[in-house]
């Protein structure tokens, strides 16, 4: 197996240089020139670093926004390429390069949207302008940055919200011996808080709530709460945003005891009668359940259980400089700043990726990943022919088999991607694969759900790799044992 600890030391610096290894060809003058060309192609090469906010940035939905970025120490950026992306560097939301805005593999929902700050480049100001925006412009955002010699980035976060309509409370119907209140507020985002307050200022725990994402992203709620006799007359809705704070409030006044129900025998009875036959066909339908779980777990387990459950490491000499393996190179996660790793043409340059030390030409094999909750990863299988330098698009015609998790949705690697319609949130993937039919297959390995299977490719005696990808600061994969 590898040693992940001998590969990722820094390399040793080069002693000698063009510059130094030629001066005893020159005459006097001839070297004070070549000196001076020698000193400017240092400053010309000189390091930089690219610094983006601390803090996430707020944008209002339907606004624009200014996300700043700038380079260290202060320097032109005229005559270099910026290139703003979300995951992955193509397509992009903005790039600049050759002096000129370019378009040509700009995701089609900022088109149109966006603007890089011309005014401060020659400062090292790169800071990006989006107009209007939208809540699916939330998230995570890589401000990238490439000359002849380097390239540097910076990652910050952006937060969308918009504040909806003040709630609007209203008396609906009879329900549990008491009288039902609705709540109701359109167009937040993201997803608000709903609270119930009494004439004192506490808190009242809510029935129900419903929430509805329309076609503008935007949240629309509804929540409810039963109030009793002589109990909780003075009622507040309160409708707050979880990034803001900013909240709205209406309240209901008095109701008179007359409008509430009174008790009835038969009533009583009736109800009694109702939770009993409840409570049967909530047995039936729970032993259909479990007969339904066993028959699909077997079913999952004839699919697949594959003959040879693989001890996967991943290879240190294929990983990005932004990855960090264990020792064990059983896990990796993300760092802030680039490791001074050994070039090598299996190593990744852009995308921030890494192998599985083992291959297969044969054969089915099976392989588990804890994959945590959230940010932005994904896991599968590559051909060991896989681009290794420059962008990739993570999809089969580029020898990728993945599905991943990108901001707040589950995504399989198909162009273009596939949302994955999951009920429950997967903490461990069971990769599958089968060479000979060309069948990649993913599973929760916990629940033994299917989550995805791909149509069967043909592999043409090529060797396969585990494959990973880890893009933000939060996400760490581990193989498991």
């Amino acid at each position: 197996g590898p040693s992940c600890y001998l590969d990722q030391v820094p390399m040793r610096m080069q002693v000698l240089s063009f510059c130094h290894s030629t001066t005893a060809r020159f005459s006097l003058p001839g070297l004070i020139i070549f000196f001076i060309t020698c000193s400017v192609h240092r400053l010309e090469s000189a390091q930089f670093k690219v610094v983006g906010p601390n803090q996430p940035v707020i944008a209002t939905v339907g606004e624009e926004i200014v996300l700043p970025c700038h380079l260290s120490p202060k320097m032109s950026a005229e005559n270099m390429e910026v290139t703003w992306f979300r995951s992955q560097l193509s397509p992009f939301v903005h790039r600049y390069s050759d002096g000129k805005d370019q378009y040509g593999q700009q995701m089609p929902e900022y088109q149109g949207r966006t603007e890089l700050l011309k005014d401060g480049l020659t400062n090292g100001n790169i800071a990006l302008r989006i107009f209007n925006i939208r809540p699916s412009d939330e998230g995570q955002y890589s401000c990238f940055v490439h000359d002849e010699i380097n390239y540097e980035e910076a990652l910050l976060k952006l937060n969308v919200s918009a504040s909806g309509t003040a709630p609007h409370i209203s008396v609906e119907d009879y329900q549990d011996g008491g009288i039902r209140v609705v709540c109701r507020s359109v167009g937040w985002y993201p997803q608000p808080e709903v609270l119930w307050r009494d004439a004192s200022g506490q808190y009242l725990p809510s029935l129900t709530e419903t929430n509805s994402k329309e076609a503008n992203e935007l949240f629309d709620i509804e929540n409810s709460i039963v109030i009793t006799e002589n109990s909780h007359q003075n009622l507040s809705c309160v409708v707050r945003s979880t990034h803001t704070n900013q909240k709205k409030e209406s309240t209901l006044f008095y109701i008179s005891d007359a409008f509430f129900p009174r008790a009835n025998p038969w009533m009583v009875a009736m109800w009694m009668i109702l939770m009993i036959l409840a409570g049967f066909i909530g047995i039936t339908i729970y032993l259909f359940k479990i007969k339904g779980k066993l028959t699909a777990e077997l079913g999952w387990r004839k699919l697949a259980a594959p003959l040879k459950k693989e001890n996967v490491t991943l290879d240190p000499d294929t990983a990005h400089r932004h990855l960090l393996l264990s020792e064990d190179c059983k896990s990796v996660k993300r760092l802030f700043t680039r490791l001074d790793l050994l070039d090598n043409p299996k190593r990744f340059e852009y995308e921030r990726c890494v192998l599985g030390y083992e291959g297969f030409t044969s054969g089915r094999h099976y392989w588990e990943m804890e994959v945590g909750h959230g940010g932005y990863w994904a896991v599968g299988i590559a051909r060991e022919s896989v681009r290794r330098k420059g962008e990739i698009i993570f999809k089969t015609e580029e020898g990728i088999w993945a599905v991943g998790h990108w901001g707040n949705q589950y995504l399989a690697g198909t162009y273009p991607r596939s949302p994955l319609a999951l009920n429950q949130v997967p903490k461990r993937i069971r990769v599958s694969l089968d060479y000979e039919v060309g069948q990649v297959t993913f599973f929760d390995a916990d629940k033994g759900v299917l989550i995805f299977t791909f149509p069967p490719a043909s592999f043409a005696g090529e060797k396969i790799h585990p494959w990973l990808w880890v893009w933000d600061l939060q996400s760490q994969l581990r193989l498991c044992p």
